[in-house]
């Protein structure tokens, strides 16, 4: 079946989200979706999946006009949708999740299970997922509850499958087995979407390659261009994606961390009996799949989580049991990982959120009065130290871009002398120019001798900073192992595969 989007516009209020895109896949191609966070490649999809209803333009099928007034309608007509985040129900069967929406009954009124069961059988042996219908989904890794979001849509007989970032959750070998998988399903005649920020697999999988930027198509690539030509389109200048980083040159451990963990609100031990440490001038990078405790344990150091036990200690001081702003006056800095939740105040002006940890003394305080003059100096500063794009520093930084929010934490953190500087998820939703700055900013505070936590799922980014590399799996440190360790094995890791300290299976 052929897929044609015709001048599709969608706009929010004053924001238009697509502006008059044109798109065609065709049967049997993989047609990859290429842009940053926030291009509008996920709104296109809404649209296209019968969840937004667009302003101006026409989706056709097999070149006939449709109008979807809701994802049924959309599944009936032959397109299925694997979202980012999975939409399957934990407690039910891998069967009962395919039927779900769609239940058949029996003469008598009861579920038809056979038939479901049936089903998942022959397309899971078609494509060699080896599913079992009756296994609980719960039970199941990450990688192979994707198989049974796809099967859910093969099963409705899409013709076109519409994927959605869809290795945001998976290992590198389960991303290596997704893509397999799409091959498969392109060489079964299934004309497929793949919406992604993510260069390497557009470049491993795509037939062909559209760039969307701010809402618009902005050019056609080839899978055979390279990573600098594709990230020049996505953000519409040169970048330079290798970072200049020469060898660490550590001192003595600033951060000990000795046997610690930490139980969550619902008494489940989230991280267990964690121990590392991370040395002044050196960058430690903790990777992992989203969800093994990296999370409790970063908020465990800055003193957010209630319920911990072991020792946390910085140039041998105790941390734990202090209060977050005693832990930041001890010289550490925190990026958290939602920057708009945990980072900043959207309400507030550039100008205040750069002294939103620093509003209780000197300088930016003085006998209970706000130093006006200081403030404005400092932020004018910072912002063009840090190349903040704002219209001025009293403007609201909910209305600034993500780069340039995130740009605004990191100019507050690294203002101050730092000896622990913490950085969850830095460059989450960045455009490629805006994460070589961050990449950039984090390797000057290593240099400067300061002790650098980076938290990332991004193993593209841990290759590009780490001088070693910790990797956590259900809560515990797996190993650690040299920055430059291969992806293979970081991979086998983060499913839990044993490592020394050299990369060797322990």
């Amino acid at each position: 079946m052929k897929l044609e989007l015709r001048g599709i516009t969608k706009r929010f209020g004053s924001l238009v989200a697509n502006d008059n895109i044109n798109l065609t896949v065709n049967p049997g191609e993989i047609h990859c979706l290429l842009g940053e966070n926030g291009a509008g490649k996920s709104t296109l999809m809404n649209v296209l999946y019968g969840l937004y209803h667009a302003e101006e333009g026409e989706i056709l099928l097999d070149d006939v006009v449709q109008d979807f007034a809701g994802p049924g309608d959309a599944m009936a007509a032959g397109i299925g949708m694997v979202h980012q985040h999975f939409m399957l129900i934990p407690v039910f069967t891998v069967a009962e999740n395919v039927m779900l929406g769609h239940e058949e009954t029996t003469f008598g009124g009861r579920l038809n299970m056979t038939a479901t069961r049936k089903t998942v059988r022959e397309l899971s042996d078609r494509f060699g997922f080896d599913l079992d219908p009756d296994a609980l989904v719960e039970d199941l890794p990450v990688g192979v509850q994707q198989r049974v979001e796809i099967i859910k849509a093969l099963s409705k007989n899409a013709q076109v499958l519409v994927f959605d970032e869809p290795t945001a959750v998976l290992t590198p070998q389960e991303t290596d087995e997704l893509m397999l998988i799409m091959k498969q399903l392109r060489d079964a005649g299934t004309a497929i979407v793949f919406i992604t920020h993510k260069l390497r697999e557009v470049r491993e999988v795509a037939d062909r390659i559209t760039v969307i930027r701010l809402g618009k198509v902005v050019g056609e690539a080839e899978p055979t261009a390279t990573n600098e030509e594709l990230a020049s389109l996505m953000v519409g200048r040169a970048v330079d994606l290798m970072i200049d980083k020469g060898p660490a040159d550590p001192g003595a451990p600033a951060l000990v961390v000795k046997d610690l963990s930490v139980i969550d609100h619902v008494g489940q031990m989230v991280v267990n009996r964690v121990s590392f440490e991370v040395r002044a001038g050196e960058i430690l990078a903790i990777a992992g799949v989203q969800g093994n405790g990296q999370t409790e344990l970063t908020e465990a150091i800055m003193g957010l989580q209630q319920h911990v036990t072991g020792e946390i200690s910085l140039d041998g001081k105790p941390l734990n049991r202090l209060s977050v702003n005693k832990v930041l006056n001890s010289g550490v800095g925190f990026v958290p990982e939602d920057r708009n939740v945990d980072g900043l105040v959207g309400d507030f002006t550039v100008a205040e959120n750069l002294m939103l940890d620093r509003s209780d003394g000197e300088p930016f305080v003085k006998f209970g009065n706000l130093q006006l003059g200081y403030l404005a100096t400092f932020a004018e500063e910072k912002v063009e130290q840090f190349d903040i794009r704002a219209q001025g520093i009293r403007t609201l930084v909910g209305r600034l871009s993500g780069g340039n929010q995130q740009k605004v934490v990191l100019a507050r953190e690294l203002s101050r002398e730092l000896r622990l500087f913490v950085a969850a998820q830095p460059t989450r939703g960045l455009d490629v120019g805006s994460i070589e700055f961050v990449h950039t900013q984090i390797v000057a505070a290593r240099d400067a001798g300061v002790a650098v936590i980076v938290v990332s799922t991004e193993l593209d980014e841990v290759a590009a900073l780490a001088d070693r590399v910790a990797v956590m799996y259900r809560g515990g440190i797996i190993g650690i192992v040299p920055g430059d360790t291969s992806r293979d094995v970081l991979g086998l890791m983060m499913a839990g595969e044993h490592h020394d300290s050299r990369g060797a299976v322990a």
